[in-house]
């Protein structure tokens, strides 16, 4: 994983197709499933993941709920799944999933990228709330720690 400031990038492999492994992770009402912090959520307005198409996310901690726009950006199946969370009023992050083919299946790229003026929002924030206790990462989102895991429900593996 590499972390630089407010940029995050992890990568796995999986065996399975890159058409498959995008199914899976453009599902997002399903992301609750391998996200502890994410509880799903719906499309907005009849959207079912195509360029410009809306999300409402909802997350919950131990200490708090909130629900979240967000909006798809880039959409290609089988090689790269694109979405910016408040795409109205920021964007404030944009999260990136990058497939290519490799000798097992797929390398995923799982890439959270928090622009310079949600920057400043998140250290205003941080004052008062408590961030989330964990970023969920290509590894969590993928196959944490076989909790959870969209491999026992999808036929993927993850090595």
């Amino acid at each position: 994983m590499t972390v630089h400031g407010m940029h995050r990038e992890a990568r796995i492999e999986i065996q399975a197709s890159p058409e498959a492994v995008y199914d899976l992770i453009s599902d997002l009402p399903r992301m609750g499933e391998w996200i502890s912090e994410n509880i799903g959520g719906e499309w907005q307005h009849g959207s079912s993941g195509k360029v410009g198409d809306r999300f409402l996310g909802h997350n919950r901690t131990s200490e708090r709920f909130w629900s979240m726009p967000v909006m798809v950006t880039m959409a290609q199946r089988g090689r790269c799944f694109a979405f910016v969370t408040h795409p109205d009023d920021g964007p404030y992050v944009r999260w990136t999933y990058r497939l290519e083919p490799s000798g097992v299946g797929t390398r995923v790229t799982t890439t959270m990228l928090q622009p310079h003026e949600a920057t400043a929002l998140a250290a205003d924030l941080a004052r008062s709330l408590r961030p989330p206790r964990r970023m969920p990462t290509a590894e969590r989102i993928l196959d944490p720690d076989g909790r959870r895991s969209p491999a026992s429900g999808w036929g993927l593996a993850v090595v």
